[in-house]
């Protein structure tokens, strides 16, 4: 992060932001979130932020309380906040980036979410967008235009984990379907490197309804 940048982190991704931080050597941005009768919601951010760049942490993944229609709209208002009041760079951290799997049409009038999602990231300012392991970085990356988007590979993170966690007994690394292929040989490779010993591997067959 720049010097003099401030890092906030919504909701439940307080505690991942507090780990980042510290690892930064610094404090979370102080910030409000409030909750109205209503069901809507408002964020903002309690320090200045004119002239100061902005990272806002926030993972898409729906979880009891708030699904994942509801946490991209409060990254996106909080987001566009910074910037109406003289962030000159907003760049929104989601570890998990909803809706970023529909990223082609499978069937006559289906949506194309992901570039609906980068649309809307765009329309409230988003300088760049981080995430993590998308299911097609081609696609993800296209989908924008004046946001930079940033895909972050976490193969080597994963099997540093595994390679801990994990017996001696007989390991496979398996792959959800034919398009998750590559990905799951990439990260077979790395954990058997990390383990010094053979996994196996295998491919689910999936049929769509």
């Amino acid at each position: 992060m720049i010097a003099g940048a401030l890092l906030f982190a919504l909701g439940s991704s307080r505690t991942l932001g507090e780990r980042i931080a510290a690892r930064l050597g610094q404090a979370l941005a102080p910030h409000e979130e409030r909750e109205f009768g209503g069901g809507e919601h408002k964020a903002r951010p309690l320090e200045e932020v004119s002239g100061r760049d902005v990272y806002v942490l926030q993972s898409l993944h729906g979880e009891p309380g708030q699904s994942a229609n509801d946490k991209p709209v409060r990254l996106l208002f909080f987001t566009g906040a910074h910037k109406d009041t003289g962030a000159p760079r907003a760049t929104a951290i989601a570890p998990y980036l909803a809706y970023s799997r529909k990223d082609r049409r499978t069937k006559p009038r289906d949506p194309v979410a992901t570039r609906y999602i980068a649309g809307l990231f765009e329309s409230v300012a988003t300088d760049r967008i981080v995430t993590l392991e998308v299911h097609n970085v081609s696609a993800f990356e296209n989908a924008f235009r004046t946001c930079r988007p940033e895909h972050i590979p976490v193969a080597g993170l994963l099997a540093d984990h595994f390679a801990a966690a994990l017996s001696d007994g007989p390991v496979a690394v398996v792959a959800p379907d034919t398009g998750g292929a590559k990905r799951a040989e990439l990260f077979r490779r790395v954990l058997e490197a990390r383990l010094n010993r053979p996994i196996g591997k295998a491919i689910m067959d999936k049929h769509r309804s």
